[in-house]
């Protein structure tokens, strides 16, 4: 769901949100990697990457799921009210991938 005309406080609970929910799902893409496929990795970068390779993200998921790393890095080490609000317009196109990307691992399972 997407608030049209967030307050500060609703834009910035939105971006911590989606910052969580990145890190949870990549750390269980690197242990899912790490006990299906015996691969060690170590970056969301590259547990993406190896998400690609495995069938999980075609190559446009796995270039916008590189997006999504950078904004969440974005979000994690500085503030700026333009790029909340940038960031902020992009979740709704992280919210499908994040969904999907779980749903694949449980599916391979």
């Amino acid at each position: 769901m997407e608030i049209i005309n967030p307050d500060s406080i609703e834009r910035d609970a939105a971006i911590q949100r989606f910052e969580f929910t990145f890190e949870t799902i990549w750390k269980t893409a690197k242990d899912w990697l790490y006990v299906r496929e015996g691969l060690d990795i170590g970056s969301p970068k590259s547990v993406i990457r190896a998400c690609r390779e495995v069938g999980i993200f075609t190559d446009e998921e796995a270039l916008l799921a590189l997006e999504m790393v950078n904004d969440r890095n974005l979000t994690v080490h500085t503030y700026n009210e333009a790029l909340a609000v940038e960031i902020y317009s992009r979740l709704t196109k992280y919210l499908p991938l994040m969904e999907k990307w779980l749903r694949e691992i449980n599916l391979k399972n």
